[in-house]
């Protein structure tokens, strides 16, 4: 993942190309609450755009709270933070910058390499543990402090998104009750809905490290009921980390915050051991590997230049051309000239029937067009028989054969037959579809969903439902003939194209096992009359089906038409 194909991916048509003044080179992946792109400052130097996603930015609640963080954020001065620099919470849409680190998280460079050895891990704590300084000395705590936002520059660790995710508490990601933060590194208290202090930070940090130490979570892994259940009663096994740190680590996985290391006692610590181990630095950027090469800065497109004064009239067409003396290659061109049309009724009526030609001409061609394309004529050579679908909120169509990524992101065909575009699928250039969020959906045994209005029914008759037919199978079924149930893989951040893409794939079926489902997961969804669904997982429960506690609960987006 340090190779800089991997790293930044190019920009796809649902993407803008300037967000506030910022223009975007890249994206860099995505999140719970929106994409981040590669931008740069006016002098060059590159940054991270977050862009927050449009169901989030239309929560007031969401909005106050990123207000705040964000202006705490900007006061957070560390060497080992990635520093905020610019970001607006009433813009359309919210968004933030922050320094970008040129390097892979400590997720992605244990995925590529494993465990890291202990020199560079004693670099790791202590420079979180001084981030975590710089953070909580200005009343922030993380809440959220794992491996994935964690960067690896060539000079130490960064830490990210520091605040942020105070911001999206209470939003419709933690409106049925769960918890701010990623189950396998958070805190006791944090599993429990405990208060959360900076040394639940703490306790994150020892996970993280160990996460580092052993290439896996230190709690284990499984439906996030079962990983917080271990957390809140269990005492974490430390036999099979490097003995250098399990006295550190210890005490920083206290039960009670009250005994746990401060961060500033953490960096003491490592900095002592560090002391003896003159080749750390080797060691380091053996882990972060070569640098990448960050893309250039987007310039842009030069103004048109200003129209030219009209020439004078003359009496008769007149070509200027240059002197002798100053013919060469460097030598001004000047086009023809013309007169003033002598007879000005007889030009408009020259004018007036050329148009009238035109128009025909148009006329003509768009009836030919519909006739060829009801009879088939122009689906006979595109294979599949797809038909052409636009694309919402883009006011763009595509081939659904054609080669191209963006293409195959448009079309929201089943993978069979003509699509028919209704509801969601209405024509995007006169009726863009709306998208609303529904937050706080739970779906168990007794329960169901419809699609188009977003409605929880205490009934089975909705257009999905739950259901765990045997010991060890979970599922979600589409009980509505038509509709389609598509899983969503990769990076978080799905949007309306996205979606249809993936329910036009071989993956769209009428069940989706939930086996393949995690927290943070996300589901599209299509309703035969077109409206197109996308299910945020926010807890899955099936580890013991037929128990009476196997459910899932999210927060749904449901696009529909403006009529």
């Amino acid at each position: 993942m340090n190779h800089t194909s991997d790293v930044f991916q190019p920009l796809q048509q649902d993407d803008p190309a300037v967000v506030a003044g910022y223009r975007l080179a890249a994206r860099l992946g995505a999140g719970g609450m929106g994409r981040v792109y590669l931008s740069h400052t006016q002098g060059g130097r590159p940054v991270a755009i977050k862009v927050v996603r449009p169901e989030l930015a239309d929560d007031p609640g969401f909005l106050r709270r990123f207000r705040h963080e964000m202006e705490a954020a900007r006061r957070v001065r560390g060497a080992y933070t990635a520093e905020l620099i610019d970001g607006d919470a009433d813009g359309a849409p919210p968004w933030l910058a922050t320094l970008y680190v040129p390097g892979p998280s400590l997720a992605e460079a244990v995925a590529r390499r494993g465990p890291l050895p202990v020199p560079a891990l004693l670099w790791l704590t202590a420079g979180v543990a001084e981030a975590l300084q710089a953070i909580h000395a200005v009343g922030i705590v993380h809440r959220d402090l794992k491996p994935s936002n964690v960067l690896l520059a060539a000079d130490g660790p960064r830490v990210i998104d520091f605040g942020i995710s105070v911001a999206a508490d209470g939003t419709s990601y933690t409106a049925t009750g769960v918890t701010i933060g990623t189950p396998q590194f958070m805190a006791p208290e944090q599993a429990a809905g405990g208060p959360v202090t900076a040394a639940t930070d703490v306790f994150s940090l020892a996970q993280t490290v160990a996460f580092a130490a052993l290439g896996t979570s230190l709690y284990g892994d499984g439906p996030a009921v079962s990983v917080l259940y271990r957390i809140v009663h269990s005492e974490p096994d430390l036999s099979a980390l490097p003995p250098e740190l399990r006295p550190l680590l210890a005490r920083c996985l206290a039960a009670d915050p009250a005994q746990r290391a401060t961060p500033a006692e953490v960096v003491e610590w490592c900095r002592e051991r560090l002391g003896q181990d003159a080749d750390a630095g080797t060691v380091w950027r053996e882990v972060t590997g070569p640098p990448l090469t960050v893309p250039s800065p987007v310039r842009p497109l030069p103004s048109p230049a200003a129209p030219s004064p009209a020439p004078p009239t003359l009496a008769h067409p007149t070509v200027t051309q240059p002197r002798p003396n100053s013919v060469g290659p460097n030598s001004p061109w000047q086009a023809p000239t013309y007169p003033a049309d002598p007879h000005p009724r007889s030009r408009r009526a020259k004018l007036l029937t050329g148009a009238a030609v035109t128009a025909g001409v148009l006329v003509l061609s768009v009836l030919a067009w519909a006739v060829m394309d009801a009879t088939g004529t122009f689906d006979s050579g595109r294979g599949g028989g797809h038909g052409v679908a636009k694309g919402a909120g883009t006011g763009t169509s595509a081939d659904a054969s054609s080669p191209s990524p963006s293409a195959s992101r448009i079309t929201a065909g089943s993978g069979s037959g003509s699509e028919r575009v209704s509801g969601a699928g209405a024509d995007a250039a006169s009726s863009p579809p709306v998208a609303t969020p529904y937050p706080g959906l739970w779906l168990d045994e007794k329960d169901s969903l419809n699609i188009k209005d977003g409605v929880q029914r205490k009934d089975r008759k909705g257009d999905i439902r739950f259901t765990c037919a045997k010991e060890t199978s979970c599922a979600l079924e589409a009980t509505t003939r038509g509709t389609v149930i598509a899983p969503v893989y990769g990076k978080p951040g799905t949007g309306l194209d996205d979606c249809r893409a993936w329910l036009a794939g071989k993956g769209a079926d009428t069940r989706l096992p939930l086996a393949i489902i995690t927290t943070g997961s996300e589901i599209c969804f299509k309703h035969p009359d077109g409206y197109i669904g996308l299910f945020v997982v926010e807890t899955k429960s099936t580890a013991l089906p037929k128990s009476g506690i196997s459910f899932l609960s999210g927060a749904l987006t449901v696009w529909r038409d403006r009529s």
